[in-house]
C-alpha cells in the first residue's frame, strides 16, 4: 500500500486538475506555441522574440516599458531577449535624451526583412488548429477579456 491509497480522492475537489482554469490555458498555450517552432527555428528566433517583433512592426519602435505592458512580460524577461535580438541585428536600443531611464527599441532594416520571411506563419500555424473561424474568434475574445480582468 502506498501513500496515495490512503488519500481520500474527493476531500478537496478544488485541487483536482480538471477543476483548474489555469491548466487548460497553460496546456493549450504550450501546444499552440509549439506549432511555431518549426517555422521560427530556421530563422533563428524564438516565439517570444517573434511576438516582440510583431509588436514592433506595428509602429516601428516602442519603449521597453510599452513592450512589457503589451506583451505581459516583465523587465527581467524582456531585457536579455532584446539584447539577443540586438546582437542578431533585428532591433536597436537607445536611451531617451529626455529621460535616460527610458529605452526605446527600434526595428532595423534586417528586422524589417524578417517580417517578409514570417508573413505566412500565422496561416501555417492556423491551419494546424482544427477550430472554426467563429470558435477561434470567440476564444480570442474570451482570452482578451480574461487578460483584462486578471490583476
Amino acid at each position: 500500500m502506498n501513500d496515495f491509497d490512503q488519500v481520500p480522492q474527493d476531500d478537496l475537489p478544488q485541487l483536482h486538475l480538471d477543476s483548474q482554469l489555469c491548466f487548460p490555458l497553460y496546456a493549450a498555450a504550450r501546444k499552440v506555441v509549439n506549432h511555431y517552432t518549426p517555422y521560427l527555428k530556421p530563422l533563428g528566433i524564438t516565439y517570444t522574440q517573434y511576438i516582440v517583433l510583431l509588436a514592433l512592426w506595428e509602429s516601428g519602435s516602442a519603449t521597453v516599458g510599452d513592450l512589457c505592458r503589451r506583451l505581459y512580460l516583465d523587465n527581467g524577461t524582456i531585457t536579455p531577449l532584446l539584447k539577443k535580438m540586438e546582437e542578431a541585428g533585428y532591433i536597436a536600443r537607445s536611451r531617451s535624451k529626455q529621460d535616460e531611464r527610458v529605452v526605446t527599441v527600434t526595428v532595423t532594416e534586417e528586422g524589417w526583412q524578417l517580417r517578409t520571411a514570417v508573413k505566412d506563419i500565422p496561416f501555417q500555424v492556423g491551419s494546424c488548429i482544427a477550430m472554426s473561424r467563429e470558435d477561434a474568434f470567440s476564444l480570442y475574445q474570451l482570452l482578451r477579456k480574461l487578460l483584462g480582468t486578471v490583476g
